[in-house]
């Protein structure tokens, strides 16, 4: 994989913001450091970053307002580094727009597994394919080379696993895929039954979609299966 791409930390403690961009550093990684949210949306702006490490409590501006303003034009993940770790708080991020959660204190090992998933995902979405013909439903273009999506021609800003669930969808307009389908093909991983992980990124591309067309149903539920296009 090429590594060398631009990383965003986040992250107003100093000490750990060294830590993260020295182990990044390492791997190869072009790493810029912000330790308030101010100046984090501030190289946002200014500079094109292939992935963004977050922490959530942050002067300025907060971990969660920043991931909402990343939201509304970029898709590049995002992995929120926090001490909070109650379920509802991981389901909350998930709904803004996050990617991936990591609780602190951190293992080095899991940060660089999970940028280097992260990276993977989000560079197969930016690469050319060999079919770059764009994928069409009612309303909804998702343009997979562009790596964009629009509803009655405006954009709506997804972040990577929702494109990937969307595309995955789109390219096999009559199957039904399960949860552990999706999970496995977009995350890349085993299915260990969090059905709320694929509820929440489902129900987050059906309310973006929704704030343009709402009169049409682009994802279908399929009960006690899983989710298919809608009729």
């Amino acid at each position: 994989m090429d590594r060398n791409v631009n990383i965003l930390v986040v992250e107003d403690d100093e000490d750990i913001n060294r830590i993260i961009r020295k182990i990044l550093v390492k791997e190869g990684y072009n790493v810029k450091s912000a330790y308030s949210g101010t100046e984090g949306k501030l190289y946002i702006n200014m500079e094109d970053f292939k992935l963004i490490i977050l922490d959530l409590m942050l002067p300025g501006m907060t971990g969660e307002e920043l991931i909402s303003y990343i939201r509304e034009t970029k898709n590049m993940p995002v992995i929120v580094i926090s001490a909070k770790k109650s379920q509802d708080d991981k389901i909350n991020l998930l709904k803004l727009g996050a990617d991936d959660f990591i609780c602190k204190p951190f293992d080095i090992n899991e940060v660089l597994a999970r940028v280097q998933a992260q990276l993977r995902r989000y560079t197969k979405f930016n690469s050319i394919k060999e079919n770059n013909e764009p994928l069409i439903y009612k309303e909804l273009v998702l343009d997979k080379e562009l790596v964009e999506v629009k509803v009655k021609g405006k954009k709506i800003a997804l972040t990577a696993k929702e494109f990937s669930i969307l595309e995955l969808l789109l390219s096999y307009p009559k199957k039904v895929f399960t949860r552990a389908n999706l999970f496995e093909k977009v995350w890349n991983d085993d299915f260990l039954g969090d059905d709320k992980t694929i509820n929440v990124h489902i129900s987050n591309i059906r309310s973006k979609i929704s704030v343009v067309d709402n009169r049409n149903e682009y994802i279908k539920t399929v009960w006690g299966i899983g989710f298919k296009l809608g009729e």
